[in-house]
């Protein structure tokens, strides 16, 4: 690997950078098939001094899961004894932590996001995914069903993604890693 190459440049700012370095190398990946989505990711955001800047992972978040293109779970989070849940994004204030969610990075709010788990979560999918020009570059992207969300994802490398959450009433977008899960029985 060379330092040219995504996979150091995304290595380097995974460990925090601006928006301004994130997007920048986001500009220059390749963009994304929508079947090649389908499957299980394990996700992690990109800090770049945002609001959503470690919320998630505080609040258990793993991924997101495609089952196909039409049936999409956007929010996979950690359960009792590490199950994973699928959440339905209609049921969580996306906005509330858009505009605060440095003040939701604490363990109460990671315990009781913990214990409100089996009230948000759902089997339905609440997202699809079509593909959508963004930033210049048509790619896959993931559009949720009830919010004024839009992920849209450019390619790494086969098994690893960047996305780039587009929220409406958020000025700038929150960039994330998706890395493919592979099944035990491939390991």
């Amino acid at each position: 690997m060379t330092r040219s190459d995504p996979r150091v440049k995304l290595a380097r700012l995974e460990q925090g950078c601006s928006l301004a370095e994130a997007l920048a190398l986001y500009d220059t990946l390749a963009p994304v098939d929508a079947e090649a989505m389908v499957g299980a990711w394990r996700g992690a955001g990109i800090p770049t001094g945002g609001p959503f800047d470690g919320l998630l992972e505080n609040l258990g978040w793993h991924g997101k899961r495609f089952e196909s293109t039409e049936s999409v779970h956007p929010l996979v989070f950690a359960g009792a004894g590490g199950l994973l849940v699928s959440v339905d994004p209609g049921r969580v204030t996306l906005g509330l932590a858009a505009r605060h969610g440095q003040r939701f990075t604490g363990r109460a709010t990671a315990i009781a996001f913990r214990m409100l788990l089996p009230l948000l979560a759902t089997r339905r999918p609440r997202a699809r995914l079509r593909p959508v020009a963004y930033r210049g570059l048509t790619s896959a992207a993931m559009v949720y069903d009830q919010l004024p969300i839009i992920d849209a994802f450019r390619a790494v490398d086969d098994d690893t993604v960047v996305g780039a959450m587009d929220l409406r009433g958020l000025p700038e977008p929150y960039l994330f890693t998706l890395r493919r899960e592979r099944p035990a029985s491939a390991l």
